[in-house]
């Protein structure tokens, strides 16, 4: 694939007002509160990989509440799209994703933390403490997801579950995500399998050599969801110093707007680095194969 190629959305609509669809290589977000459509959109994204790469892209699920984002009935209803589940019991050498039949799946949930608040202000130093060695005992089975599916020619990550904090710098979520966006999706595929494998890397490195994927053609989409509802409050909303969006090459903003006397949807791309984006804010509604965009 050219690296100059765009990565289509899947919804023809948005992609016109992206210059042709989202950067590869980069970091995108989309900003709205719960039901306003993200999920959708994200896996509008992910799916136009298998039209466009030849495979879809893959979701890691950061969610910490109870309910269920329903990711694979979502694909299954909108595509026909039979999502897998990726195993998390893959031993800690990770030597496992170079088995001929690993299945690395598109879709991760792994860290176990339904319930709990998302801000170390929240967490007392025990629960802080258990909370990083978790991370710690589950970094091995995310680093061989999506080294294994990058391997297999994905070459889009959506993660979506990033829950409202009142300051982003104190959210375990954004602190697992940048760690997931620095040293994995955006790192080299020598150095990811090093991080994955460690002491056995040398064995392997034959393997790793052959399953080298190119991380400028690895693009991340982040689903974001806010605390504000309309669309107006989101534009209205200041950029905190070190905001996951201060870095985003493109951002979209996803809220209600008045229509008469009736509410609706519309979004707005309030940033995207590379091509001129419009400065329209454009009405979207949801159907049974996702976001229709104008």
């Amino acid at each position: 694939m050219n690296t100059s190629k765009r990565h289509s959305t899947g919804i023809r609509g948005l992609d016109a007002l992206l210059g042709g669809g989202l950067v590869p290589g980069t970091l995108s977000v989309v900003v709205g509160a719960t039901g306003i459509g993200k999920t959708q959109l994200g896996l509008q994204f992910a799916h136009a990989g298998q039209a466009q790469e030849g495979r879809p892209g893959v979701v890691f699920d950061m969610t910490s509440r109870g309910d269920a984002q329903n990711h694979a009935a979502y694909a299954q209803r909108m595509f026909g799209w039979r999502m897998e589940t990726a195993p998390t019991d893959v031993e800690p050498s990770g030597q496992r994703v170079f088995e001929p039949e690993h299945r690395p799946g598109q879709y991760l949930h792994v860290f176990d933390y339904h319930g709990r608040r998302v801000t170390r202000s929240d967490l007392g130093w025990d629960a802080w403490q258990d909370w990083q060695a978790e991370v710690a005992r589950k970094l091995g089975v995310t680093i061989g997801f999506f080294y294994a599916n990058f391997a297999a020619g994905a070459r889009r990550a959506v993660i979506d579950g990033i829950e409202p904090a009142e300051r982003p710098s104190e959210s375990i979520q954004f602190e697992l995500f940048e760690y997931v966006y620095h040293q994995i999706l955006r790192k080299e595929s020598d150095w990811v399998a090093r991080d994955l494998l460690r002491e056995h890397y040398r064995s392997r490195q034959a393997d790793a050599a052959r399953l080298a994927y190119p991380v400028e053609q690895v693009s991340c989409l982040l689903l974001y969801t806010s605390a504000e509802v309309l669309l107006d409050d989101l534009l209205a909303r200041p950029l905190e110093q070190g905001d996951v969006l201060s870095n985003a090459n493109t951002i979209v903003y996803m809220g209600k707007v008045r229509d008469g006397q009736r509410m609706g949807r519309a979004l707005h791309v309030a940033k995207h680095r590379g091509s001129v984006a419009s400065d329209d804010i454009v009405p979207y509604t949801i159907g049974e194969q996702g976001l229709i965009v104008g």
